[in-house]
């Protein structure tokens, strides 16, 4: 019996039970990781069938570089809940990044980028497609006009992230789309801090959907994961991409990620419930100059914000923020050295607390907010700045008068 989904359910019914069925041959009730490198045939003609329907993307098995089941339940499951004709799941988000774009792309053509993006994004985008013949332009995402213009004749995509990494700029999807098909060019938007349970990006007009599953939609800081949804025509060049970089996911990651989608809408309402109380607390406080989370009214894109992911409750905006301190690099790493529920660590979408301390960013903190009790997590940042804050005081003390 194929478990309860489509699309007449609801998002929490098929995180659970897309792309999955008790096993046919064991019955076991939870995917199996099919943990192997090749699978073995009967004969040769099966064989020969296998690998020419694997290697026309319509399922099959024969190599798990190429495809596998644990896999591709995943990617079923993803597919499914991004509203999308097809997926494909690689290594990693920068694996899903570089085959979307790449499989897209060739020397001569042209790419339209936000300037404020991840990034390992960043250094592929400036560094590696150059040498590939790729010219890229990066722009305010925004700036509408500012995109228009920066589109020619031989822009073939134009790539943001919903809410950029690390600033928090919000993209308008909707308008971008309209931009990107007025110009004949494909808009590729990587929705990592959102997730599809927050925004569905295809939906609002996007061509392909990319996200580091690394983070949120896995969860639990244990697996690298990246993928990609979207017709299914797009995802072939993908998926083929992804086959020949060799950048295919390991079966139990895939195993580890489907586990982890199970529990996104729960989790991801208790990032956007921790993320806005925590960024009332920060607003108020004397320490803080800035604080840049989209679920704000102070936010200079709220207003977009709300429009795409808002509800009249007061929205579910995720769990990233941005935050700068006063008094600079002293201050910041004041502050972070006394954190002690809070990690001190790179990486994001975890439930556990994660902060960044960026100084190349102008003392930028970027904070992943986890779904520990809303009063521990306050309690530590409020420690944690109450330190912070001798050590501005003491910088003060010592500045001359006059």
């Amino acid at each position: 019996m194929q478990r309860a989904d489509g699309p007449s359910r609801g998002f929490a019914t098929r995180a659970i039970h897309a792309g999955e069925q008790p096993d046919p041959i064991t019955r076991a009730h939870t995917t199996p990781i099919y943990q192997t490198a090749t699978f073995s045939f009967d004969t040769a003609e099966e064989k020969a069938a296998a690998m020419e329907q694997a290697l026309a993307w319509q399922g099959g098995f024969f190599y798990s570089r190429t495809g596998n089941p644990t896999t591709a339940a995943l990617e079923a499951k993803l597919a499914d809940l991004e509203g999308a004709e097809d997926a494909v799941v690689g290594a990693s988000g920068m694996a899903a990044v570089a085959s979307a774009l790449l499989a897209h792309l060739d020397a001569g053509d042209h790419l339209v980028t936000s300037n404020d993006i991840f990034v390992i994004s960043r250094v592929l985008l400036e560094d590696d497609f150059p040498r590939r013949g790729i010219e890229v332009t990066g722009v305010d995402i925004t700036d509408l006009g500012d995109v228009r213009a920066a589109i020619r004749p031989t822009t073939r995509v134009l790539f943001a992230e919903t809410l950029s990494n690390p600033h928090m700029k919000v993209a308008d999807i909707e308008a971008l789309a309209v931009i990107a098909h007025e110009a004949g060019i494909l808009l590729v938007v990587d929705n990592t801090f959102l997730t599809p349970y927050l925004l569905q990006p295809l939906g609002l007009g996007a061509d392909l959907v990319i996200h580091s599953a690394t983070k949120y939609i896995a969860g639990h800081g244990d697996a690298l994961a990246g993928a990609v949804a979207g017709p299914k025509a797009h995802i072939d060049r993908v998926r083929a991409m992804l086959d020949v970089l060799g950048s295919c996911i390991s079966p139990f990651n895939a195993w580890l990620v489907m586990r982890g989608v199970r529990t996104l809408p729960m989790r991801m309402d208790a990032h956007s419930r921790n993320a806005a109380a925590l960024a009332g607390f920060l607003a108020a406080h004397p320490l803080v100059t800035e604080v840049r989370y989209p679920g704000l009214a102070s936010h200079p894109d709220h207003a977009v914000a709300r429009r795409l992911v808002g509800d009249p409750a007061g929205g579910r905006y995720g769990g990233m923020m941005a935050v700068r301190l006063r008094g600079g690099h002293a201050t910041m790493n004041a502050f972070a050295n006394a954190l002690e529920v809070c990690e001190l660590a790179v990486s994001l979408g975890d439930v556990y607390t994660l902060v960044y301390p960026m100084p190349k960013r102008d003392n930028l903190i970027r904070v992943s907010v986890g779904c520990e009790d809303i009063d521990d997590i306050v309690a530590d940042f409020a420690q944690a700045l109450d330190r912070a804050a001798r050590v501005d005081g003491q910088r003060g003390a010592a500045r001359p008068r006059g």
